[in-house]
């Protein structure tokens, strides 16, 4: 046993682990004593280095793998004024913007408006609007009218006069929604927007842009089929006189005008070609 200031090695370890300078020292193992052993497993020094496997400058960039001079020079395509026209507001098979009725307001829109407001377009409503109506009076006439042609063979004829009566009432209310859908117009300015209906008593609501917190659109199936949607407006107020506007025609459109009006009023008057100066919006 060494002394104690003798590193102590390790049982088991230091036994089987030769020294760094013994020259003698050898593995012994009887399977390398095999002869058999060296025909299983021969002994190779891999791939060598072959010095013509070198870089072929012939393997470079051919200037000719490209366009062939024989195709000529490149040329651009001929656009006529014809094919641009499609891509125009009112082009691509229907109205990419929702345009206004004129572009002044209609006498039953310009007393409403205040001179220092500028007008931007007036709107009515979907034909969708009328399908109540006019389905009504269309299954009025029918009925009504295979009644009256019953009764008139029943020789009763006071019936008849009746139904005729009713009739008229029915054809008469359709008329009425008719003119009512005509008057009944919705409105942009530069300010608020505005929706003016009725035929003898006028109803006149209104909201200021500038108070309009959010506002939305929402289509029905049927309503993306025939273009058309209701907008809803919400405001900073507690009481909001105009708060949702049914069956008004592109309604994507029409939102995008009034989003731009609220958010960009110098690209609107940019685009229109108008002096902003005098605006105090």
């Amino acid at each position: 046993m060494g002394g104690p200031a003798e590193p102590h090695e390790p049982r088991g370890e230091g036994a089987g682990r030769p020294r760094d300078d013994d020259e003698s020292f050898g593995y012994e193992d009887p399977a390398f004593d095999d002869p058999a052993y060296g025909r299983r497993h021969p002994y190779s020094d891999g791939p060598g280095f072959n010095p013509d496997a070198g870089y072929n400058p012939d393997a470079g960039y051919n200037p000719d793998a490209g366009y062939g001079t024989d195709a000529g020079e490149y040329e651009p395509p001929i656009i006529t004024q014809e094919e641009l026209a499609g891509l125009g507001e009112g082009g691509g098979g229907g109205p990419r913007r929702v345009l206004p009725l004129e572009d002044e307001p209609t006498t039953l829109v310009a007393r409403y408006l205040f001179p220092t407001e500028r007008y931007r377009g007036e709107w009515k409503r979907h034909w969708i609007h009328l399908s109540t109506p006019l389905l009504i009076g269309a299954g009025a006439t029918l009925a009504l009218g295979y009644l009256a042609g019953f009764l008139t063979r029943q020789h009763i004829d006071g019936l008849v006069t009746v139904a005729v009566l009713i009739w008229l009432g029915v054809i008469g209310w359709v008329a009425w929604r008719v003119f009512d859908w005509y008057f009944d117009r919705f409105i942009l300015t530069n300010k608020r927007v505005m929706v003016v209906n009725g035929i003898v008593t006028r109803r006149v609501a209104m909201m200021p842009l500038l108070r309009v917190t959010d506002m939305k659109y929402e289509q029905s199936a049927l309503g993306r089929m025939l273009s058309y949607g209701t907008f809803v407006l919400e405001s900073a107020g507690q009481d909001q006189a105009l708060r949702e506007v049914k069956h008004l025609p592109n309604p994507n459109e029409l939102y995008l005008r009034v989003v731009e009006e609220m958010y960009e009023p110098q690209a609107v008057e940019a685009r229109l070609g108008k002096d902003g100066d005098g605006d105090d919006a």
